[in-house]
């Protein structure tokens, strides 16, 4: 190689990273690019996993962890309505839809939970499943239906309660 064909071979590969700066540079900064807000899809795939961790945690008489996953998905169907308040063809706002069919589940799961009672539970888990599939069948999205898990994929969680600890 000539030695001037090889210095503007070594200027052009130093050039690289500084063309690689001077475009992030002239991109939209995350600062200014807004808060991220996630998809109907994304909130409603961590709500499934919501769904079926309740579902282990009461199966297994596991109320403080049934509790938490409840306010879980509370907080989901809230972040659903907040973020998505009109979704695609949906005949109503989501606003309206979510709570006129999870509301009273829900309400009927944290006293279920508050008593420890396993056959409340139950009913009160099928019954906000349904209430999930009635959301989506007024929604536009019957295709997409709930049930009850048959089978548990976290096999990296311990649904059964834990003996209480003792302070040191």
């Amino acid at each position: 190689m000539h030695i001037g064909t090889r210095r503007l071979l070594w200027l052009c590969i130093a050039a690289v990273p500084a063309l690689g700066l001077l475009v992030s540079a002239s991109a939209k900064s995350p600062d200014t690019a807004g808060p991220y807000v996630p998809g109907l899809g994304e909130i409603m795939a961590a709500t499934q996993m919501r769904h079926l961790k309740l579902w282990y945690a009461g199966a297994a008489q596991n109320w403080p962890l049934a509790d938490y996953e409840v306010d879980e998905l509370a907080e989901g169907f809230a972040d659903a309505a907040r973020y998505h308040p009109h979704h695609k063809d949906a005949p109503r706002p989501l606003p309206e839809l979510i709570p006129q069919f999870t509301a009273a589940p829900i309400a009927a799961l944290r006293t279920a939970i508050a008593a420890h009672n396993p056959v409340d539970f139950a009913a009160a888990y099928d019954a906000l499943t349904a209430g999930c599939n009635g959301c989506h069948a007024a929604a536009g999205f019957a295709f997409n239906v709930v049930t009850r898990p048959t089978a548990n994929p976290y096999s990296n969680q311990q649904f059964a309660p834990q003996p209480p600890t003792t302070g040191r």
